[in-house]
């Protein structure tokens, strides 16, 4: 998909893409943090009329949604394509003495071989979290490595 990217002055960045169904939809990334989605009507392809507009915390929201399942996606597809490597999930049990730790500290990927590539909260996603990420009690941990390396990490977290 071909998505063109036009400078706002003073305003921002606008996207601009035609979806499966030949509408001209565009996203308006504003200076302030702001994201308005706009569409095209057909008669005037240079009057964008507003659909609505999303706070900087209701797009990373939006963003999340959308992108939780991808991630999912793209770990299964390369599960598919490598021989031997599978993704899996490990739940934080409440009482784990990892939760309210440091991922690091946890030592996983020394230990096991394995890596935790996305913590799931809730509905949060935090996607290839950093050692410092704090895991917490009814976190799912989305790991990737042998069947044998993501039941190393099983057995750590619930330690």
């Amino acid at each position: 998909m071909d998505v063109n990217e036009v400078l706002l002055p003073g305003v921002g960045l606008r996207y601009e893409f035609t979806n499966a169904d030949g509408d001209r939809i565009g996203v308006i990334a504003r200076r302030d943090g702001d994201f308005e989605l706009v569409a095209y009507p057909p008669e005037d392809p240079d009057e964008g009329r507003p659909l609505f507009r999303l706070t900087r915390q209701e797009a990373d929201t939006v963003a999340e949604i959308l992108g939780a399942p991808r991630i999912a996606e793209r770990f299964a597809d390369l599960s598919r394509e490598v021989p031997g490597l599978v993704s899996g999930r490990v739940d934080v049990p409440v009482g784990s003495p990892h939760a309210d730790q440091p991922l690091g500290a946890m030592r996983a990927r020394t230990r096991t071989g394995a890596s935790v590539v996305a913590v799931v909260r809730g509905e949060e996603v935090v996607a290839s979290p950093m050692p410092t990420e704090v895991i917490r009690a009814g976190d799912v941990l989305v790991v990737i490595g042998t069947v044998e390396g993501i039941e190393g990490v099983r057995r750590i977290v619930e330690s």
